[in-house]
């Protein structure tokens, strides 16, 4: 069995076999946190693979510095980020759409979908709960996302995310107060 070293050293000597591995092993992963983030399932599909793209052009810039796990986490998030601000862009523009008349611009909808780790019988409280989490500032969700959908703790996130531990920890209590007052509005009104 090969270790993750060795596998990222046959990965940045270019061996197609050791990005096979990482691929197979990191996917679902990578795929699982990315529609987290961007709550759709053929975007966070094309995310994943935008990711192992980034993972085999980048893998030499892969110091060991921290664990791989946290290299591909820091990787799978900005790019899940950096295409929910593009999204955002492409709504604006959707929107001088709209003003000017055309109807069959789409780009303001929020699709339906199903998360892997959400049981069936809890699938319409957690789109009610996924729909409250799009909402969140772009940080918070991240954050959210890697602690409560993956199971990061807060140092690891605060690795992955670039910043303290209690820059996590802040981000984390802003999420859940939003939550909160999201999810007490939504069940005010049923």
């Amino acid at each position: 069995m090969t270790t993750e070293t060795e596998l990222i050293e046959q990965l940045k000597r270019g061996e197609e076999a050791a990005f096979k591995s990482i691929v197979d092993q990191w996917k679902d992963l990578v795929y699982n946190i990315s529609l987290g983030i961007v709550q759709n399932e053929t975007e966070a599909e094309d995310i994943t693979q935008d990711v192992f793209i980034k993972v085999f052009e980048n893998i030499s810039s892969f110091k060991g510095e921290s664990k791989f796990s946290t290299w591909l986490y820091r990787i799978v998030t900005t790019t899940s980020l950096d295409h929910l601000r593009s999204k955002k862009r492409k709504k604006r523009f959707g929107f001088l759409f709209s003003l000017s008349g055309d109807e069959s611009y789409e780009g303001n909808q929020i699709p339906d979908f199903n998360h892997p780790g959400v049981k069936l019988d809890d699938k319409e409280r957690a789109k009610v709960l996924f729909k409250a989490i799009s909402n969140l500032p772009e940080s918070q969700k991240a954050a959210f996302t890697l602690h409560k959908l993956e199971g990061l703790s807060y140092r690891e996130i605060s690795e992955v995310m670039n910043t303290t531990v209690s820059a996590v920890e802040s981000l984390m209590s802003r999420a859940n107060g939003n939550l909160r007052k999201q999810l007490e509005e939504f069940y005010k009104t049923m």
